[in-house]
């Protein structure tokens, strides 16, 4: 398999863990092993069923991605690659043993909220460097139709910059509301009969709130900031899916308190959520791509294709 095609294949496996573990909070299943790591209630493979079979499937999952991103780190290493996918595969196994260490503490020490939150980050940064190795596993040419100045992409790539700080933190934030259980601290709009929090948990739920408005205001700005000062169909499709999602993220986050965090509404939240990271973490990765071509419009690969008349022709395209 191409380090291209297993690159996706653990992205898609991460998400998937990520929208999982999700659900093992949600099931309060995280102790479905007990206080035990490696092992599952004293076995290697414990009697699969109700919490334990969640929290063994959480974690045998986790051990095939282990494998796997093994085996992509050796193919990067082994490819002749170029420097930024060489870094991106450090960090994605040195992230994963920080991962797993982690994931550990989190067993021994009974589902500390805190150390919950952050191990969620660092999956986001694991998944972050995936990425990066996807997407620039392979040369593909003209990346942009429009031609921006070297102010106006260092500009634009800080714009992304602070808003992925601020998924990350809505995030984070987000985790330790939901690790906490302190969801339902206050209503959908108003924390008991006023609109400000009066309590410790009421305040951290609100700040997750507020944050999440300013990065709905923040990503609508982008959005039409893009389409006015013509930064080009690339970025202008980008904006526009991040500013989808937020808001399909903002409905998914009122019908969860509006269900009483039912498990459904909780795992879409989760999976929306990590869907926004992923693209605006790829929205940064295709500013650097950008960045290193200045701008220009550059050819894809040329590919010989066999013609009618028998002789071979070439084609070039555009993404």
């Amino acid at each position: 398999m191409s380090i291209k095609r297993l690159s996706f294949v653990v992205a898609l496996i991460t998400f998937g863990l990520i929208v999982f573990g999700g659900y093992v909070a949600s099931s309060q299943s995280g102790l479905g092993c007990g206080p035990e790591w490696p092992l599952c209630n004293g076995e290697v493979i414990p009697t699969l069923q109700g919490d334990t079979l969640i929290e063994f499937a959480h974690r045998v999952i986790g051990a095939v991605l282990g494998v796997l991103t093994i085996i992509l780190f050796v193919k990067v290493k082994r490819a002749k690659m170029s420097s930024s996918v060489r870094t991106a595969a450090n960090w994605m196994g040195g992230l994963l043993i920080f991962q797993v260490v982690m994931g550990a503490v989190i067993v021994w020490f009974h589902l500390p909220t805190f150390i919950i939150a952050v191990h969620l980050i660092i999956a986001m940064l694991y998944l972050a460097c995936v990425i990066v190795i996807w997407r620039q596993s392979t040369k593909r040419m003209v990346i942009h139709s429009v031609r921006l100045s070297n102010q106006q992409q260092r500009k634009i790539t800080r714009h992304i910059k602070v808003l992925l700080g601020l998924v990350l933190v809505v995030l984070f934030v987000g985790a330790y509301v939901k690790h906490d259980f302190i969801g339902m601290s206050c209503g959908w709009a108003t924390c008991g009969d006023s609109v400000l929090p009066s309590t410790g948990p009421e305040f951290v739920q609100t700040t997750h709130r507020l944050l999440g408005v300013f990065l709905a205001v923040y990503s609508l700005l982008l959005t039409y900031w893009s389409f006015a000062k013509g930064w080009g169909a690339s970025l202008q499709k980008r904006f526009s899916f991040v500013s989808v999602t937020i808001a399909v993220q903002v409905v998914l986050g009122i019908l969860t308190i509006l269900t009483a965090i039912d498990i459904v509404w909780a795992m879409l939240h989760v999976a929306v959520g990590t869907l926004l990271f992923v693209i605006v973490a790829e929205s940064y990765i295709f500013m650097g791509t950008l960045d290193k071509e200045k701008g220009r419009l550059v050819p894809f690969a040329i590919k010989q294709l066999p013609m009618k008349n028998g002789k071979s022709g070439s084609y070039s395209g555009q993404r």
